[in-house]
């Protein structure tokens, strides 16, 4: 009597953060254009169904895979605005970390991938990215208000001023993200410099 097969083990299905963690490694290594169920499932060892059991459909991700970038954001940017220092330095680390690293930047190539697909979003993905945003502007306009309590800042609206910095600062970044021809990282953070220098910066007496 031959002796039954003994039965398959399943492969354990990775971790959701270590799925969002090999998305984002796709898009930094090989563009967002190749990001699909199918290869992230062949990079991960999960078939494409099992894929959008998890996600639902490719939207899902990449709104999930913007998500967890930006919580690794969040805490980067909590550390640096609960960080000694000036405000006036911390703002500066703010604009810093804001701005994207170059053409194809990972995380901005993917905001704006998001932002383009939210057109047809339904009202849960909306609320979503504009809770990204928010957290955002919340810290912007909290670090100016503590700037101007302080005297480091002349008397402004903060959240006026925190909106109108976001503008130029989405605008600008933007163009470095697409690798728009004469626009650099480092130029755009002498020009955020210098509209911050000219609006917010205390002068001396």
């Amino acid at each position: 009597m031959s002796e039954a097969p003994a039965p398959r083990r399943r492969t354990p299905a990775p971790p959701r953060e270590d799925l969002l963690a090999a998305a984002m490694g796709m898009i930094a290594e090989r563009g967002l254009e190749k990001l699909t169920m199918a290869a992230l499932g062949r990079e991960v060892g999960m078939s494409s169904g099992h894929l959008l059991y998890y996600f639902r459909s490719k939207d899902e991700l990449l709104l999930q895979t913007l998500e967890w970038s930006e919580g690794r954001l969040g805490a980067a940017r909590g550390r640096l605005l609960a960080g000694p220092g000036s405000a006036r330095e911390r703002l500066a680390a703010y604009v810093d970390l804001y701005v994207p690293d170059g053409h194809r930047d990972p995380h901005w190539t993917l905001w704006l991938e998001v932002w383009n697909r939210s057109q047809n979003a339904d009202a849960d993905a909306r609320a979503r990215q504009a809770a990204i945003e928010g957290a955002w502007h919340r810290d912007l306009v909290a670090l100016i208000a503590e700037g101007v309590s302080r005297g480091e800042f002349r008397e402004v609206d903060a959240d006026r001023f925190a909106t109108r910095t976001r503008a130029l600062l989405d605008g600008f970044s933007i163009h470095v993200a697409i690798g728009l021809r004469g626009v650099s990282r480092e130029q755009v953070l002498a020009h955020v410099g210098e509209f911050i220098e000219d609006g917010l910066v205390a002068r001396s007496p």
